[in-house]
């Protein structure tokens, strides 16, 4: 079967890179999805991503590679593996980054690609409750909402120890700037996740010329002896198909699964390929390396005042919650367990924030099977937990065989650099040091964890090496940059030295960003689909030179 355009991955890009491309009606386009549809009720129900945490039908369940700088321990990376990708499990905390981080993309070689090109992307992609301003959009697929009217009380306090040590009240992370102390956005609509997959693929699922395969994985992707991409091969239901793409094959299977498919497909490293018996198509180096994530630890705290651990720690606190949010669609049901938290400043000489913090009104431990769900710990109880913004550290993503069905080695190199060691001994500095905020002490019994385990920059580095897990910000794999020795796709998200094949997804990210990558991920969809409508001839990308509207444009000149 033809089709204009074959997007392989309904994740967060994905289901974006569908609802644009086929909106017009001019073009045919063919959605592939490995998992199944969003259907079950956790999919809806913002706090339904604990129980989707260990879930073998919706989950990749990915692991690391033994990480020889976190005690060897393989650690766990989440991945979606239903339509809405990982947008459909995650936590939901919606933040942009950095304006900087956008900057250093573009200052790496790729022309159109700063904050103040992207900005226009990110309004077009939100509904915020601010209205059409300089920094939001009014009338975007993606409901942002923030949670200061629900978050929990305790939240106030941690903004107010953090105020009383001379840290900012910042009102919106996805303003003028990103530092300062505040509550979190996240992306839901009416107390329901708001994923791409419900924003913009729902909404366009009827349409004749959007054609949707799930439980559709797919396996190679087919050139003809130009080295253009033609079509792609999947596996369904036991069964091998081929479908064929007229103008483009765009992967957006995200930062592990599209460099796999690349290298599948005989575009990747030569040395690797050769390795598992595979043709080579195309020689680039760089697809599977320049791994990026956040790697955060948390601090339990026993309370003085109730926090979600004694409500969620019975029955009958679970039953209210459970009515309210039926009844209402509010409550702690309706929002991120990531309540409160901010970017900070290690020290003097940082001119950016480098450290991501969450306050978290609930201290619980992740569940370890599909089978249970999220238990808060036994006693009133908070959670911090940091993470630096920028690591330092790169890893790899790489095939462990020619075979599709097994899991790809992922490499994170955690905590390789000295800059990255020196920055979780700062963050955990940073974490105790707003303990000491009056506020916060006030209603603290004690440190539960690590406590007395923890009394030097020695011991915080053992903590974290021993403790710390990835926050699944994995991004970096197919990045782009003007180099085919270093970058795997163009300023315009075409991989290098092949002809109509684009990947669209987290997994171009130059650098990471400086918070949660999910905001960034969609950015980078509703661009891509704009570059891609573009070339096919649809008229020039009204944003693709300055943003559309004076506002935009004042706020870009900040970062310029």
């Amino acid at each position: 079967m033809n089709y204009d355009y074959i997007v392989v991955g309904a994740g967060s890009a994905g289901c974006i890179l569908a609802e644009r491309l086929s909106a017009s009606g001019k073009h045919s386009v063919l959605l592939l999805e490995a998992g199944g549809p969003d259907k079950s009720f956790w999919f809806k129900i913002p706090i339904g991503f604990a129980k989707l945490y260990y879930h073998t039908v919706y989950n990749w369940m990915y692991y690391s590679e033994p990480e020889p700088e976190l005690a060897d321990r393989k650690i766990y990376c989440p991945r979606g593996k239903v339509q809405g990708g990982s947008g459909s499990i995650n936590a939901m905390i919606y933040v942009r980054g950095a304006q900087r981080d956008y900057d250093d993309w573009a200052a790496a070689g790729n022309p159109g690609w700063s904050y103040r090109d992207v900005l226009p992307y990110f309004r077009k992609l939100e509904s915020h409750p601010l209205g059409d301003t300089q920094w939001h959009g009014a009338d975007g697929p993606v409901r942002i909402t923030p949670m200061k009217d629900g978050a929990h009380p305790i939240c106030e306090t941690f903004i107010e120890g953090a105020q009383q040590l001379g840290y900012e009240r910042n009102e919106d992370f996805n303003g003028a700037r990103l530092e300062g102390v505040g509550i979190y956005d996240v992306n839901t609509r009416n107390g329901r996740r708001d994923s791409s997959s419900v924003a913009y693929l729902h909404r366009a699922g009827h349409r004749p010329n959007l054609t949707i395969e799930h439980h559709a994985q797919a396996t190679r992707v087919l050139f003809d002896a130009a080295r253009r991409a033609t079509g792609v091969e999947i596996e369904q239901q036991g069964k091998k198909r081929t479908f064929h793409a007229n103008r483009e094959v765009i992967v957006a299977a995200g930062a592990v699964d599209s460099p796999k498919l690349l290298q599948l497909s005989g575009v990747g490293p030569r040395a690797l390929l050769d390795r598992h018996g595979i043709g080579l198509v195309h020689e680039l180096p760089a697809v599977g390396q320049n791994l990026q994530d956040h790697l955060c630890v948390s601090f339990y705290y026993r309370a003085r005042v109730k926090t979600l651990n004694d409500a969620f720690g019975s029955w009958v606190g679970k039953l209210q919650f459970g009515l309210q949010y039926l009844l209402t669609r509010k409550g702690p049901l309706s929002m991120s367990v990531n309540q409160s938290g901010g970017f900070f400043r290690t020290n003097p000489d940082e001119t950016q924030p480098n450290m991501q913090i969450y306050f978290n009104p609930l201290s619980y431990r992740i569940p370890k099977s599909n089978r249970a769900s999220l238990e808060p710990e036994p006693y009133s109880g908070f959670l911090i937990a940091c993470n630096p913004c920028r690591p330092t550290s790169r890893g790899s993503v790489e095939i462990a065989s020619a075979r599709v069905e097994d899991a790809p080695l992922i490499r994170g190199n955690y905590l390789s650099t000295q800059k990255d060691r020196d920055e979780v001994m700062q963050g955990g500095r940073l974490v105790r040091q707003l303990m000491q905020a009056k506020a916060l002490k006030d209603i603290t019994v004690e440190e539960v964890s690590p406590a007395a385990a923890v009394t030097d920059d020695a011991s915080m580095l053992q903590y974290f090496r021993e403790q710390s897990g990835s926050i699944y910000h994995l991004c970096g794999t197919c990045a782009m940059g003007p180099d085919p020795q270093t970058a795997v796709v163009d300023a315009r998200l075409r991989v290098h030295g092949i002809e109509g094949l684009r990947v669209v997804d987290a997994s171009i990210f130059p650098n990471i960003t400086s918070g949660n990558t999910n905001a960034a991920a969609m950015m980078v969809a509703e661009k891509g689909a704009a570059m891609i409508l573009e070339d096919a001839g649809h008229g020039e990308d009204p944003f693709s030179h300055r943003p559309v509207r004076a506002g935009t444009q004042r706020a870009a000149a900040i970062s310029s």
